[in-house]
C-alpha cells in the first residue's frame, strides 16, 4: 500500500510540474502581448540598451553618463528621416513581414567569405532587440527577438515600428533618437532636417560610437552620399506616404 501511495503521489507531482510550467508560459506570453500593447500607444520612457549603455558610461568613468532622449511622433519629423534609414538600413521594410530572408542569406555569405561582418537585421528585428531585450550574441536572445518581431509586425503595424524606431535608435554615444540627435548636431528639431542631414544620421547607424554626425570621416561621408542617392531611387518622399496610410493620416 505504501508503496502505491508513493506512485500516486509521484504523479500527482509531475502532474502539478506540467501545470506549473504550462501556467509560466502562458503568464510570460500574456505578459509579452501587454508590454508591446502598451507600447503601440505610450512611448516607450527608456530601453534596456539605454539602462546599459549608461551603466557602461558609468563603468567606463565618464563624468556624465546621462542619456539624451525625447520621443517625438512621426508627424514631427521630417519626412527625410524614415526614408533615409530605410534607404541605409532595410530597403525591404514595406515588403517583408519582419523577416528579410534575402538580406540574411546574403550577410551569411559575405560572412562565410571572411569579408566584413555584417547582420541581416530588418528595422523590425532592430526594434524588437532594442526596445525589449539585452544586447549579446546567443540563440536565445535571437529566438527571443523573433519572437518579438513577430508580435510588434502583427500589433502595431509598420507605422509605428517606424515611428519607434527612429526615436530609440543610438546616433552617438549616449544619443537615443532623431530629435535628440538632430538638436545636438545640427542645432535644430527634427522636423526641418535637410536630405543631406538625415543621410548623415543615418550613415552613423552602424556604428553610432566609433562614427560621428559632428565630425564625419571620409567613410562616413561617402556611405552619406550612397545612402542619399538611394532616397531619390526609392522615390524621395512619396515613398514616405506609403509608410503612413490615409486612414491613418486623416
Amino acid at each position: 500500500m505504501k508503496k502505491k501511495r508513493s506512485g500516486v503521489k509521484r504523479g500527482f507531482g509531475i502532474h502539478q510540474l506540467k501545470w506549473l510550467v504550462l501556467k509560466l508560459v502562458l503568464s510570460l506570453f500574456l505578459l509579452s502581448v501587454a508590454w508591446v500593447l502598451l507600447y503601440r500607444w505610450v512611448a516607450p520612457p527608456v530601453t534596456l540598451h539605454m539602462v546599459q549603455r549608461r551603466a557602461e558610461g558609468g563603468t567606463a568613468g565618464k563624468e556624465d553618463p546621462r542619456i539624451s532622449y525625447q520621443f517625438v511622433t512621426l508627424d514631427e519629423m521630417s519626412p527625410q528621416l524614415p526614408l533615409a534609414v530605410v534607404a541605409s538600413e532595410d530597403q525591404r521594410f514595406l515588403m517583408h513581414s519582419g523577416f528579410d530572408y534575402e538580406a540574411i542569406q546574403a550577410a551569411f555569405k559575405r560572412n562565410q567569405s571572411g569579408k566584413n561582418i555584417r547582420g541581416g537585421s530588418t528595422i523590425s528585428q532592430q526594434v524588437a532587440k532594442n526596445v525589449f531585450l539585452w544586447h549579446g550574441r546567443s540563440y536565445l536572445r535571437k529566438g527571443v527577438e523573433a519572437y518579438f518581431t513577430v508580435l510588434i509586425e502583427v500589433l502595431w503595424g509598420k507605422k509605428r515600428i517606424m515611428e519607434v524606431y527612429l526615436n530609440i535608435a543610438e546616433m552617438g554615444d549616449g544619443v537615443f533618437g532623431v530629435e535628440a540627435a538632430c538638436q545636438k548636431y545640427f542645432k535644430r528639431p527634427a522636423a526641418t532636417v535637410t536630405r543631406q542631414q538625415a543621410a548623415m544620421l543615418a550613415a552613423v547607424l552602424p556604428n553610432p560610437i566609433r562614427y560621428s554626425a559632428r565630425r564625419p570621416t571620409p567613410f562616413v561621408l561617402q556611405r552619406r552620399s550612397r545612402i542619399a542617392r538611394a532616397m531619390g531611387r526609392l522615390g524621395g518622399i512619396n515613398y514616405v506616404k506609403s509608410i503612413l496610410p490615409d486612414e491613418e493620416t486623416k
